[in-house]
């Protein structure tokens, strides 16, 4: 599970490294009238949902060098919330 953070949005996918394949992916596009914080906490809810439904449920956390802190530590915890472990 790798997250890619930007100054108005971030984003989540779920990758197989072996294949290279997206399993699922998520992001705050279309989000724009919440707070960031409230933002990540959504896409790290949506990410969750759609890798369980796929049957995902252990995955590494791959933050790509963002401090874990703030939007990231948000998505993470609504992440693990949802069902996926790491």
């Amino acid at each position: 599970m790798t997250v890619f953070r930007s100054n108005k949005q971030i984003y989540v996918q779920i990758i197989n490294d072996l294949t290279g394949n997206t399993l699922a992916a998520a992001s705050s596009l279309g989000m724009e009238n919440m707070p960031k914080k409230e933002q990540a906490q959504k896409v790290g809810e949506l990410v969750a949902k759609k890798a369980v439904e796929k049957g995902i449920q252990a995955v590494v956390f791959d933050r790509n060098g963002y401090l874990y802190h703030g939007r990231v530590k948000e998505l993470a915890d609504a992440a693990r919330k949802g069902g996926l472990n790491f």
